[in-house]
């Protein structure tokens, strides 16, 4: 009968101080002697009252688009009275106390991007975790970098539009891989600009100003061989086979073989007027570097003068342009979002042109590494067969924020 009362005992006072745990936050063996017994009561009652210490550890996701419906789960000790959740003072939805050390919560919308505060509010009072949570204007990518380099980005008038636009620089979308940099809205003159030596051609009148009303996202190079088989599962490319493939343009693509991998990702390919702003990069010459000669293509363009050994070359070798993106000029013809009419630019309208309704022939933009100097001005306007599927023939992305 003892050994039955010793033992009902001792299953009381372990009830016992699991009850005062569950005031104290600390374990049943408060002083660690590996027993538990009267003293550790003792102890526990010299402290009966006290709060217990509240804390928020982490919030995962830590990310999620401005928009809210993130389901977050925020980890700490003591939430168990939970009350209530505010991401940036702005009150959560769905809140729900799992256990005494977990709550879950949806994000509400917020107005601002960037780290803002996670707040609950339990019975015990409120605790904060600031930066908690942070609302990315890009929920579909990795920021790499947000303010732009100054070594890549050397002129501090673009950098300050760059930063500006309140976005990151430099980016890798998550569901190609594709690195992409921040091209800010802007104004410029669109058409004609001859090189010392080759005239424009008239689809390149009349010079007309162009205003891009939204900062967008475009491919720092050209969609590679690997990119598109990474997405896609095949490689339709000539050059395809070499050590280096998977680093050189894709080719023989088709414009409605874009579409299929803009679908895929989410992206899409530019607008003329979007490729061509971007090419330019603030200047107003024949060339992205700032210059009508074509002598000067040897260092930023793979074309005809200097395409030894033949064919495609793997992107970013030449340098780039002032908004940071390689290969504008040669490589291979990009593929752009517009039917063409070689009379649009008498009608085109000054914000955000998108072109012609409809047609029969689609733009290409760019030069290729075997094209004449000619091809690889800035302005020059090339069109094809949107079923056409060439060795030289690819296409670069963007996608707006």
């Amino acid at each position: 009968m003892k050994s039955i009362l010793a033992a009902s005992g001792a299953i009381c006072l372990a009830a016992l101080a699991s009850d005062v745990r569950a005031q104290t936050c600390n374990a049943a063996d408060v002083n660690g002697d590996g027993i538990v017994n009267g003293i550790d009561i003792a102890i526990v009652a010299g402290h009966w009252g006290e709060l217990c210490p509240i804390a928020i550890d982490s919030v995962a996701p830590g990310t999620g688009p401005l928009d809210g419906g993130t389901a977050i789960t925020i980890t700490g000790l003591s939430l168990g009275g939970v009350l209530g959740v505010t991401i940036n003072g702005i009150p959560a939805t769905d809140v729900v106390g799992v256990d005494p050390n977990t709550v879950t919560a949806v994000t509400p919308a917020s107005a601002v991007w960037g780290p803002v505060d996670v707040v609950v509010t339990t019975t015990a009072g409120d605790v904060s975790l600031p930066g908690g949570f942070d609302y990315t204007p890009v929920p579909w990518a990795t920021i790499v970098e947000w303010p732009p380099d100054p070594k890549v980005i050397t002129d501090s008038t673009i950098r300050e539009a760059i930063e500006a636009a309140g976005l990151p620089w430099r980016i890798i979308d998550d569901a190609s891989g594709i690195e992409m940099l921040l091209v800010p809205s802007g104004q410029f003159d669109m058409g004609c600009s001859p090189s010392t030596v080759d005239p424009c051609q008239p689809n390149e009148y009349p010079v007309h100003e162009v205003v891009l009303t939204e900062a967008f996202y475009i491919g720092r190079y050209e969609v590679t061989q690997g990119q598109w088989t990474e997405v896609m599962g095949y490689n339709p490319s000539y050059f395809d086979g070499y050590a280096n493939s998977a680093d050189r343009p894709v080719e023989q693509v088709t414009w409605g073989m874009t579409q299929m991998f803009a679908s895929a990702t989410g992206l899409a390919v530019p607008t003329e007027a979007q490729w061509e702003y971007a090419c330019r990069a603030g200047t107003t010459t024949a060339y992205n570097d700032g210059s009508d000669d074509p002598a000067t293509l040897e260092g930023i363009a793979w074309w005809i003068g200097n395409n030894i050994p033949y064919g495609t070359k793997v992107v970013g070798q030449k340098a780039a342009n002032a908004f940071g993106l390689h290969d504008m000029h040669g490589n291979v013809w990009e593929w752009v979002q517009d039917w063409y009419d070689p009379d649009y630019y008498k009608v085109s309208p000054l914000e955000n042109p998108a072109g012609p309704e409809s047609g029969e022939l689609k733009i290409v933009r760019g030069g290729r590494w075997d094209s004449p100097s000619v091809n690889c001005r800035s302005s020059r306007r090339y069109h094809r067969d949107p079923n056409s599927a060439i060795y030289d023939f690819g296409f670069r992305v963007i996608r707006n924020p």
